[in-house]
């Protein structure tokens, strides 16, 4: 039986200034929570978590997307008893806006574009950090015999590529909201350093496998860098991601299924890579 998710305790909300009763979020991972303007959520990696309050404090306003700004406690600190704030935008995931999501997430990057990398990525042990590895051949391919019947074909089409890496969104596609008159929102940002077209390339892997889009929005973003070996890095990177969040146990027949035209498609296009 799943357990409740924890229900931020007063006095982190008295911390934030958050007035009205904690409402759970859909996604976050179950621990996110709206209480009045703001949104609280526990915090994962701190080192993260106050790399990424500075970086978005310093953000520009943009036409072409909006953030979701981070919220100090009373005593100026950007955590309070291991819970981090933000202020509440407006807007729902779309999910049938792909092509939205993607130019709102390429905007982000081009406005990020210059930052350093970030130290705390060496640190992070998580599935997803585990999957972003063997995606990038810095941990070796391993898994159940159902995920190695998706990764084995996509590790033969993998090829080097010279691109240059920046800090990118690893997670845009449920992530971008919408609301009538506004520019998207770009929120809960997953940190990663690769190229800028391999996190458009997850997006549309996700759109692809999850979501219900064509194959046609993977035709109409071709035009970004190495288009077939970031579709080829971003299958793999979910795929090991999967296996190492839910072991041999988690890939039943359907979920195979689900990916394998999605992985002939990304070698299909990794073949037309000059």
């Amino acid at each position: 039986m799943n357990s409740s998710p924890a229900v931020p305790p007063d006095p982190v909300l008295a911390a934030f200034g958050a007035a009205g009763a904690p409402v759970v979020l859909p996604g976050g991972k179950d621990g996110t929570w709206r209480v009045g303007d703001l949104v609280v959520k526990p915090v994962e990696h701190l080192a993260e978590t106050l790399w990424r309050a500075e970086v978005l404090t310093a953000l520009p306003d943009s036409a072409q997307f909006r953030i979701a700004r981070p919220v100090q406690a009373a005593d100026g600190a950007w955590t309070a008893r291991n819970w981090e704030a933000c202020q509440l935008v407006a807007g729902r995931p779309d999910l049938s806006r792909p092509d939205d999501a993607l130019r709102a997430g390429i905007a982000f990057h081009k406005a990020i574009a210059d930052l350093p990398r970030p130290e705390f990525l060496d640190l992070r042990a998580d599935p997803w950090s585990i999957g972003d590895r063997v995606a990038w051949e810095e941990l070796p391919v391993d898994g159940c015999p159902a995920a190695m019947s998706l990764l084995r074909p996509l590790t033969g089409a993998r090829r080097p590529v010279d691109l240059m890496p920046q800090v990118v969104h690893g997670d845009l596609i449920g992530n971008v909201l919408f609301a009538e008159g506004l520019p998207p929102a770009v929120i809960d940002w997953a940190p990663y350093w690769r190229p800028a077209s391999w996190a458009s390339a997850v997006a549309v892997v996700d759109a692809l496998c999850w979501f219900g889009a064509s194959t046609e929005l993977a035709v109409r973003w071709s035009h970004l860098p190495a288009w077939g070996q970031m579709l080829i890095r971003a299958l793999i990177y979910r795929i090991a991601t999967d296996e190492a969040l839910l072991g041999p146990g988690g890939w039943t027949l359907d979920r195979v299924a689900v990916y394998r035209p999605v992985v002939d498609l990304a070698i299909a296009y990794a073949d037309l890579d000059h």
